[in-house]
């Protein structure tokens, strides 16, 4: 597989030390082109890796024709998009022009709706990419959408689940949260500012089977969800995501109730977001600002502490999960399944932060599935489509090992009574 890796920020970056790293013999990978806009950054990764795989490019993510010089000049057939959502549909569009396969960690970019955005649905996460999944189909391609941890891991939990672990599930609900801290910054992003924006100040989407989706308030119903040790109790609010967009998708025939997405964003993040929100300065839209247009998220973007430059100020845990109900031989049954990932331990296996790292791992080991076959399709799917078990054998030999919690339930009772009878 040649694979354009379009973008060599903190994920990308973690994207090319986890491809090399992890099995330096992976033959799979025959070449990855490391590009970005910043041709000195994407000259820097390559350099620091040192591996013979890895090449170094120029691009603009925001001009198709620029994007396919690239997939022609090297005749890549893999087009990883490691950028913010904000430039999905040029990469795609470009992917699915040049018959390559295609993968991101984010889906397309949300609508809210102008005149009631916390009580109307408009242009949900994904729906331009879902749109053309016939288009992709019927020229015999594949686009795997959401590979990242949320979504992508937890997509592949939820088809565990299903597979493995239930017999009806009634609930899938994705649960977030760390104990990081930043030495020196009261406020600091962990993961790409501009996205962090986007998704935390956007309504919030939640799905249930008999209401469809609906959205309600930014930061709305909080609850504490006890989190695997060191994490603990969080504090756990309303986020739009992937997530609930994609599961419904596969999952509601099954007979799934309700999706969710809640995310452990701590009130000193939610002040300074709502400040900005208030400020105007989440808007996206160019300013004029002394003769000079200017983006006012990107300004913000540009002027806090880069998420990828802070991983040696950072330390503590961080568990990323799905929360699973439904029932197991007739009796009502509760997991959540994670990846519980610490910051030192990500820097030294691979030099980047937690939150990338723990992000970047999956695309890594769904392409290898890819290039070996193993996970095959056709159309705009998610990780939720493919055989969950080749994945979840590899998480551990990528140094990403999964952990599982029972809940209390019916069923965790039952067991603990045979538990408790067998030790007699």
């Amino acid at each position: 597989m040649k694979i354009l890796l379009v973008g060599s920020g903190g994920v990308g970056t973690a994207i090319a030390s986890i491809a090399t790293k992890n099995d330096k013999k992976a033959e799979w990978m025959e070449q990855m082109i490391v590009s970005d806009y910043n041709l000195e950054r994407a000259k820097s990764v390559t350099s620091a890796l040192g591996d013979r795989r890895l090449v170094a490019e120029q691009i603009d993510a925001g001009n198709k024709e620029d994007i396919k010089r690239l997939v022609s000049k090297y005749s890549a057939d893999f087009i990883m998009n490691a950028c913010d959502p904000s430039f999905n549909m040029t990469i795609f569009d470009a992917a699915f022009e040049c018959g390559c396969t295609y993968m991101d960690m984010a889906m397309s970019l949300s609508v809210r709706d102008e005149k009631d955005p916390y009580g109307t649905v408009a242009l949900k996460l994904g729906d331009l990419q879902y749109a053309k999944h016939d288009e992709w189909k019927k020229k015999g391609l594949l686009a795997v959408c959401g590979s990242g941890v949320e979504p992508g891991m937890v997509n592949v939990f939820a088809r565990y689940a299903d597979d493995y672990l239930f017999d009806e599930i009634d609930e899938l609900n994705v649960r977030d949260a760390d104990n990081l801290t930043v030495e020196g910054l009261d406020i600091a992003f962990g993961f790409s500012i501009w996205t962090t924006i986007e998704e935390c100040l956007n309504p919030p989407v939640i799905w249930e089977k008999d209401k469809g989706w609906y959205v309600t308030e930014a930061f709305s119903e909080p609850e504490i969800f006890r989190f695997p040790e060191p994490v603990g109790d969080q504090e756990v609010i309303n986020v739009e995501h992937e997530e609930v967009l994609m599961l419904p998708r596969y999952f509601a025939e099954k007979g799934l109730k309700k999706a969710s997405f809640k995310f452990g964003v701590d009130r000193d993040m939610r002040r300074v977001l709502k400040t900005l929100e208030a400020l105007g300065l989440d808007k996206t839209d160019k300013v004029k600002v002394k003769g000079v247009e200017v983006s006012p998220r990107d300004v913000v973007a540009a002027c806090a502490p880069d998420p990828a430059l802070i991983g040696d100020k950072m330390k503590g845990q961080l568990s990323a999960g799905l929360w699973v109900k439904g029932k197991k031989d007739g009796k009502e049954r509760s997991v959540y399944i994670y990846q519980l990932v610490d910051n030192e331990e990500c820097m030294d296996l691979y030099g980047s932060q937690a939150v990338v790292a723990q992000t970047a791992f999956n695309p890594v080991i769904m392409m290898e599935l890819i290039a070996k076959g193993i996970w095959k399709g056709e159309g705009v799917l998610g990780p939720e489509n493919f055989p969950s078990e080749p994945f979840m054998e590899r998480m551990e030999s990528y140094k990403f090992a999964p952990g599982m919690m029972e809940m209390d339930s019916e069923y965790k009772t039952e067991m603990d009574q045979k538990s408790l009878k067998s030790g007699f």
